[in-house]
């Protein structure tokens, strides 16, 4: 049915696909250009068309179980390839139909016709979806059930699935009961060593940490009480532990030095850190008072990021603890566990959070160990910044997630006068971007010289190419956002 606007609304098969025209889009509001400057990644992706439909199914299953998406139909060879869609509104529909009867529960993503230069661009946008798990119904709820990491489309096992389950039920694995157990389980003797410079721990502050909860009559260990203070917890849980490790060069070939830190969580960090410590070289600062010991990575970094996988580690999984690796030139921490679904990586390094263990985060927190959610990653950026290092990197690897410090000194991208000047020019013009001849004109030098500058700064990541294709003539360069 359409509008007076030229909004209108498909029903295709029961699709319930909202549909735009072009000046209506969406994904037009969202800055074409900026999505096509942008690499594929967690929340995008290009496909060149729908001639293998199964695809373009999986990646929409993958956003809508992960942390939502864009798939833009019509690009190849990311933003330097605008081909678009021949017979757009044929295609729309056709893809609408796809969506609704091969994905189950039912996807309602937004697909839109974004209008380009003289073709068009079939964007869908899909949400975080609170129906997770979706699955394809071809391979079914167990072998058709994919999630995003990275840029890739990867098959969710029984683990994931579960997780899934239990975050559409606002539930966390550490508050379930164990009813094979009872509340002795939990060592109040520990429980209470770690709490004595806060406050006296009574019986009653174990169901208000959540330790113990009442199951079917009688107190019970949660999950998140045996994993902090169980006083056989290994048995249960045999990966809740650290394993650290310090190797010799930058890679894993050769090890100097190990420890299996199996302590109480609580206290895992410090002996986590004193290892570290012990290997990690020291400078001596002289002070107009005393003289201060600096080490090769800012502790307050390395004491957040183990905290975080500490608190953020998926329990569920079998097979690997959380691991400390010490090189010549980085410290990596890793946790069992991607990120908790609905989150990027850029959402947690803007502040955005989402904890995966209640009751583990909820102590610590009591315990003064962490503060505030989200603070942790900005906290550990600019410590490593203040110091002059490189920010830290996190990653998403397999079903883990990984932080890096870098113990390189922070580089910038060499930028001369005229790569300042070239950089001003595209800011002052971004949404339209400049062509060559235009950027030549404007720096009053040869468009060849000018060339030479432009594929420069694209290597170095400061600004991107977009068109049809190399020999576009009517290709633009844009300035990546944030670069100024």
């Amino acid at each position: 049915m359409g509008s007076e606007d030229g909004e209108f609304f498909v029903n295709a098969a029961s699709s319930e696909a909202l549909v735009r025209r072009p000046h209506q889009s969406r994904m037009q509001s969202m800055d074409l250009v900026s999505l096509l400057s942008r690499p594929e990644g967690k929340t995008l992706e290009f496909k060149r068309d729908l001639s293998s439909p199964e695809g373009a199914l999986k990646t929409i299953v993958a956003f809508a179980n992960t942390s939502g998406g864009a798939l833009l139909i019509g690009i190849e060879d990311g933003a330097r390839g605008v081909k678009g869609v021949r017979d757009v509104l044929k295609e729309e529909e056709r893809l609408a139909n796809l969506i609704a009867d091969n994905i189950s529960p039912k996807v309602v993503p937004s697909i839109e016709v974004i209008a380009w230069r003289k073709t068009h661009v079939l964007g869908v946008e899909i949400y975080p979806s609170s129906n997770r798990p979706h699955h394809l119904n071809r391979l079914g709820p167990e072998d058709g059930v994919f999630i995003r990491v990275g840029s890739t489309n990867r098959r969710a096992d029984l683990v994931l699935i579960e997780e899934m389950q239990r975050f559409s039920q606002v539930s966390s694995l550490d508050e379930q009961p164990l009813p094979e157990l009872n509340s002795e389980a939990i060592d109040f003797r520990a429980a209470s060593e770690f709490f004595r410079s806060i406050r006296k721990l009574t019986r009653h502050d174990l169901e208000t940490l959540k330790l113990v909860t009442t199951y079917q009559g009688r107190l019970v260990p949660t999950i998140g009480g045996v994993l902090l203070f169980g006083a056989d917890r290994l048995s249960h849980y045999p990966d809740a532990w650290i394993q650290v490790g310090r190797f010799a060069g930058n890679d894993r070939r050769r090890i100097m030095d190990t420890a299996e830190v199996r302590s109480y969580l609580p206290g895992a960090v410090e002996e986590v850190i004193a290892f570290l410590q012990k290997h990690m070289t020291r400078e001596a600062v002289i002070g107009y008072v005393k003289r201060t010991d600096v080490w090769t990575y800012p502790v307050v970094a390395v004491r957040e990021a183990i905290m975080n996988a500490i608190v953020h580690a998926d329990y569920a999984q079998r097979g690997a603890p959380i691991r400390v690796a010490l090189f010549d030139d980085r410290l990596e921490i890793e946790n069992p566990g991607l990120l908790p679904f609905g989150l990027t990586i850029d959402d947690i390094q803007k502040g955005i959070s989402k904890l995966r263990n209640r009751v583990i985060g909820r102590v610590f927190q009591e315990l003064g160990l962490i503060e505030q959610w989200g603070s942790g990653i900005q906290r550990m950026t600019a410590a490593c910044r203040d110091r002059g290092l490189d920010a830290p990197q996190f990653e998403e690897i397999g079903t883990h997630f990984r932080v890096t410090l870098s113990a390189v000194a922070r580089s910038v991208p060499a930028k001369d006068a005229r790569d300042e000047k070239i950089l001003a020019v595209l800011a002052e013009n971004a949404e339209a971007g400049l062509s060559t001849a235009q950027i030549a004109e404007r720096l009053e030098i040869s468009p060849r010289a000018t060339r030479t500058r432009l594929v420069s700064l694209v290597d170095r990541g400061l600004i991107v190419e977009i068109g049809s294709g190399p020999q576009d003539p009517h290709r633009r360069y844009h300035l990546i956002t944030g670069t100024r």
